[in-house]
């Protein structure tokens, strides 16, 4: 142990001068800082990515990431709103147990926020590192002296803690990293700008007022108790149709719940955050549920006596079975999460895939070919055939959804698709089915547009060896997409699979915001606050060394995936697509219906592109359809 060395309140502190703590990985610098420190000890759960804007708050840090000689990578984005997306990305797409995002104090901090909120509202695993202005300057008015704790309560209601002393690291880590992933949550650290160059006190005295914590995660619960499993069973094998609703919750339980959806004879509707559970290849499958859902998912809840949720927390009330008319169970990790959208009878907290499994056992054999079944079938199969057939029809200038059927069927096997918020969700959500061995994911929760180019980078760091494309509308791509295209020309020569395909749905308009406006408030859209600049996105790309490509037409939309999904670097495609495509929710109300038209009459600029496109999609998506029992 080295001597005695005076902290900022005056106290010694005896400090390590060579040592690795127990459980954490590589050998720390012969005299390592604080932030030496907080690099080993995340290290050592998990935590080689940072993902961050530098900054002289956070200077201490970035030299020791430094100092690991790359043993821990730092990810360079343009803003620090895409670090908190990438840091939440990272973890949804299996690049860690743990996600980290590492910014500057001040605007740093309050730029970090929207992405963080992503992270907490989809109960992803994130930990914050905040630098913060030096001790001795803080309450002083500093330049960017903001009150972290209170601007992070919120967000990082879990756990939040400002390092004060170096004998705080080994504590404040372990417990900031127990706490995201127990509770799957966002966790921050406050680390003022001295104290990270501070000596690092790797081994705190066995002392009064001292902590010994350990960097060892916590287990999870997995399987409920025996009897709720068998009321469980009985309450489901009274059905004789049957509906399965699964989420994120699901992921990891691919087979479990194709297994109960054979034997209970159900349907089964996904969350977003869920959709690669299942493959939506199947036809018992009826895809998204909710407002940008499919109409056999709302038909499936309309018509069902019985409803399994796993794993989901869809918030939409209005688009579960009508109280009293199914009996309900539900599954999930967290217990908190349960019977808040459904009363369900039974509330099982549990991991999905072993809790599954020992429903299966309690279920006894299936109902083997139903009624039910057949008749999700039939509904399903025409809606499929129906979206195909809207997808074809000619538009001005080209059909978005075309896009989207045309790419489904050309997607690679281990594909990674980031979608955003807006009109590209609706379009994926319909037209892209996910298949066994994808990953997908968006902005779940908060639904955030311009998270997809962030997802986007978050997934490729986590798998620089499988293709990516990215779903994005051209008011995502104003708001952040054309500035982190620069990070992918920073990095994409370093991924191993260089694919990196941005579609960018360009109708110069807001165009979801707008069809809100018509549908929810009956007026016109509003130029002023929806129409969007038209700019040359593919020459953009062209100028930082990445491919660009412009359809401008529906004959060149085979052909623009095929070259895309086949090149040798990031490519993005500058889609000119029709603005008045309409969106039918999957239950379009009389009074959606009657301000949409009075929108139309009170002189809306797309009126002719509304009634040109509205009459057929209206006329295809709701033939009538008789249902029988």
């Amino acid at each position: 142990m080295a001597g005695g060395v005076p902290d900022p309140t005056g106290r010694t502190s005896q400090v390590s001068a060579d040592h690795t703590a127990p459980g954490e990985a590589g050998t720390l610098p012969r005299h390592p800082t604080v932030a030496d420190h907080i690099v080993s000890r995340l290290f050592s759960w998990g935590v080689h990515r940072y993902f961050g804007y530098p900054g002289d708050g956070i200077n201490g840090l970035t030299s020791a990431l430094q100092r690991t000689n790359e043993r821990a990578q730092f990810v360079q984005v343009r803003h620090e709103e895409t670090a908190g997306f990438a840091a939440s990305a990272h973890v949804k797409y299996g690049g860690g147990p743990l996600g980290c995002a590492l910014v500057t104090s001040g605007p740093g901090a309050i730029h970090l926020l929207n992405g963080l909120y992503d992270a907490k509202l989809d109960h992803q695993p994130v930990v914050a590192l905040v630098g913060h202005t030096a001790v001795t300057a803080e309450g002083g008015g500093y330049y960017q002296e903001v009150d972290l704790l209170a601007l992070y309560k919120d967000v990082a209601a879990a756990f939040l803690a400002q390092l004060d002393h170096p004998a705080q690291v080994r504590h404040l880590v372990d417990r900031a990293c127990r706490t995201a992933l127990a509770r799957r949550t966002v966790t921050a650290l406050v680390l003022p700008s001295d104290l990270q160059d501070e000596p690092a006190v790797l081994d705190p005295p066995h002392a009064h007022g001292y902590y010994q914590t350990s960097n060892v995660p916590s287990s999870t619960p997995t399987v409920p108790p025996e009897a709720d499993l068998r009321r469980a069973a009985e309450v489901l094998r009274g059905g004789e149709r049957v509906a399965m609703l699964v989420g994120q919750g699901a992921l990891g339980a691919q087979d479990e719940v194709r297994e109960i959806a054979h034997r209970l004879g159900a349907g089964v509707a996904t969350a977003l955050l869920g959709f690669t559970v299942v493959d939506h290849r199947e036809p018992w499958v009826t895809g998204a549920i909710g407002l940008l859902g499919t109409r056999p998912s709302w038909q499936l809840m309309t018509g069902c006596d019985r409803l399994l949720i796993v794993g989901s927390n869809m918030p939409y009330s209005e688009f579960y079975p009508p109280p009293g008319q199914a009996r309900g169970v539900q599954i999930d990790v967290d217990g908190t999460q349960l019977g808040l959208r459904y009363p369900t009878e039974v509330n099982l907290t549990g991991d999905a895939a072993p809790t599954l499994r020992a429903l299966l056992r309690e279920l006894g054999p299936g109902p083997g070919p139903t009624a039910w079944r057949a008749e999700i079938t039939e509904a399903t199969t025409a809606w499929r055939r129906v979206q195909r057939d809207l997808a074809e029809q000619p538009a001005d200038p080209v059909n978005p959804q075309l896009l989207f059927s045309t790419l489904s069927e050309r997607l690679p096997e281990d594909v990674m698709l980031a979608v955003d918020c807006g009109t590209a969700t609706a379009w994926y959500a319909r037209h892209v089915l996910v298949r066994p061995g994808m990953l997908a994911s968006l902005s779940g929760t908060l639904l955030s547009m311009g998270g997809a180019m962030p997802y986007a980078l978050g997934a490729k760091f986590a798998n620089p060896d499988r293709p990516l494309v990215a779903l994005i509308g051209d008011g995502a791509m104003q708001m952040n997409g054309v500035n982190e295209l620069i990070t992918v020309a920073k990095y994409w020569r370093s991924w191993a699979d260089p694919r990196f395909v941005v579609l960018v749905l360009n109708n110069r308009d807001l165009a979801f915001v707008s069809w809100e406006q018509r549908s929810s408030e009956g007026t016109p859209m509003f130029p002023d606050s929806q129409q969007l600049p038209d700019i040359g996105y593919h020459q953009w790309a062209q100028v930082l060394g990445l491919h660009g490509e412009l359809v401008d037409s529906p004959d060149q939309v085979p052909q623009i995936w095929e070259r895309a999904l086949a090149a040798d670097r990031p490519v993005v495609i500058n889609a000119l697509v029709d603005p008045a495509e309409l969106m039918l929710p999957p239950h379009f109300t009389a009074e959606q219906a009657r301000k949409t038209a009075a929108a139309v009459l009170r002189g809306d600029t797309d009126w002719a592109g509304i009634i040109r496109r509205g009459l057929p999609a209206t006329l295809a998506s709701y033939r009538p359809r008789r249902r029988e029992r």
